[in-house]
């Protein structure tokens, strides 16, 4: 299961994943955020929230996640990743060469330092 909360006020949506990923996580993702998208063009940032990364129930779960990313990369303008998993760091530094987001990791502890720094990077 994937909780999902959008702040519509500063367009930042925040993933929680509760468990191993599915492909109806995504599609339940793609129905919370793309009014949101189709109304203001882009979403500020999406944030990742999770202690350590669950990984995804199947093998189509994981290519519904990647659908999912090609689909939304060029609509969300920062992803941070919130968590103590070292998986945060490694796609900070992998996803930046295949994603027009600007990408950025951070503790589990330091949400409120995520949402921050979404904010800021899309005042500029």
């Amino acid at each position: 299961m994937l909780d999902i909360t959008l702040d519509e006020n500063d367009g930042i949506a925040i993933f929680e994943p509760q468990n191993k990923l599915s492909e109806l996580d995504f599609k339940e993702a793609v129905f919370i955020i793309d009014p949101y998208i189709n109304k203001f063009k882009k979403l500020n940032g999406l944030i990742i929230v999770t202690k350590t990364f669950p990984g995804w129930e199947s093998f189509a779960a994981l290519v519904s996640h990647l659908s999912f990313v090609k689909d939304h990369h060029k609509k969300i303008a920062c992803v941070a990743f919130v968590t103590d998993s070292p998986i945060g760091n490694l796609a900070e530094q992998v996803a930046s060469h295949f994603v027009s987001a600007e990408i950025k990791a951070f503790k589990y502890n330091e949400l409120e330092t995520a949402k921050t720094w979404v904010t800021e990077s899309n005042q500029a």
